[in-house]
């Protein structure tokens, strides 16, 4: 009961194929801003 935290696995990580970046599956990609193909937010720097 105390190593239950033993068995969790690292997170999954995809590339964004429109800039490389890795990014979390069903999460905003933060550099460039996309979500599934769409322009969900601004992108950092500008």
């Amino acid at each position: 009961m105390r190593r239950s935290a033993d068995a969790l696995k690292q997170p999954a990580y995809v590339e964004n194929p429109d800039s490389g970046e890795l990014h979390r599956p069903h999460h905003v990609d933060l550099k460039s801003g996309m979500y599934r193909g769409r322009q969900i937010l601004k992108p950092k720097g500008e």
